[in-house]
């Protein structure tokens, strides 16, 4: 009996593409239990850099926005299939940014001008958004998925069953992501790296950068799933769970309003605690609050709480 071993592929670096498609060519074929190692670009394909300012915002080509490692057929991989993604490793690259794109975000009314700020990251443990502050690296991918079916020069932003810009910031080290295969072969790519987000991504940035990315898939053959689930290796948020947190709530029939009444709480308290302008206040809350659903249960009046935790602040 012959028991194949599994491979280690490298995906070649000088492939992207823009867009999902239903049936695009695959750049690397793979056979379940294989790994394949990314480094991926950060998510304007390097038009921004550590020098970057906040001018570079107005001469962003968005149609270089989103360049995806991928696609990646595993073999034998057919509708009705389940692809698991195993994260073996994570590793930013040497810097990133994060920014306030006018019209984009949670609160565009409140912040309708541009705003960029890069940070260096060869510390490998912490952004250092201020003297003050630090917050932990936690890297993930913002963007994982397979091809969705029918989907012709479709947006990478936003999600679908498939996958895609997910924006999950639990998909760290030792997560295991499932994937439902939508069309043969599967398809999966990759990007949209960031060395840190809040649940939300508030401001529609997280701490955006390049990253190597080493991912092992498993097909599990007729195991249907409706859209994506994962399973967390520990803790959701290891990094600060040995401080408290402050919280801001809104209140009202409307998930969406009270998601930014929470917000505007949040960077208002933010800004006024910590003498802060708002649109860091802004940014900092897009890095590592998070927005969670307390309350849903009680007819027509909802609670979305934003939540900071206190371990990004010095003693």
């Amino acid at each position: 009996m012959n028991v194949q071993t599994a491979k280690v592929h490298h995906f070649p670096e000088d492939i992207v593409h823009y867009a999902w498609e239903k049936d695009p060519k695959p750049v690397l074929t793979i056979e379940s239990g294989d790994t394949v190692i990314f480094k991926t670009r950060e998510v304007t394909d390097n038009q921004f850099s550590i020098d970057s300012t906040t001018e570079s915002i107005a001469s962003l080509d968005w149609d270089k926005v989103y360049p995806l490692a991928g696609p990646v057929a595993i073999k034998g991989a057919e509708p009705g299939d389940m692809l698991e993604v195993e994260i073996v490793n994570l590793e930013t690259g040497s810097w990133g940014w994060t920014a306030i794109l006018p019209g984009l975000g949670l609160l565009p009314e409140e912040f309708p001008d541009a705003y960029l700020r890069t940070f260096d990251l060869t510390d490998g443990e912490f952004i250092h958004f201020r003297e003050d502050i630090k917050i932990p690296i936690e890297p993930f991918l913002g963007t994982m998925g397979v091809s969705p079916k029918d989907a012709s020069g479709q947006p990478i932003m936003p999600p679908g069953t498939f996958g895609g810009n997910m924006d999950v910031r639990q998909l760290t080290i030792g997560t295991k992501l499932y994937l439902p295969v939508q069309v043969a072969g599967a398809l999966f790519s990759c990007g949209d790296a960031h060395a840190a987000q809040g649940d939300g991504e508030v401001c529609v940035s997280a701490l955006e950068c390049p990253m190597t990315a080493t991912l092992k898939f498993n097909l599990i053959k007729g195991k249907t799933i409706p859209s994506p689930q994962f399973l967390t290796s520990g803790e959701l948020t290891p990094k600060v769970n040995h401080k408290g947190f402050f919280g801001t709530t809104g209140v009202g029939p409307d998930l969406m309003k009270a998601s930014q009444d929470a917000l505007r709480a949040m960077v208002d308290h933010i800004s006024t605690t910590y003498e802060m302008e708002p649109k860091d206040a802004y940014l900092l809350s897009s890095l590592c609050v998070d927005l969670k659903i307390s309350e849903i249960v009680d007819a027509g009046q909802y609670i979305v709480s934003a939540v900071l935790p206190m371990a990004v602040f010095e003693d």
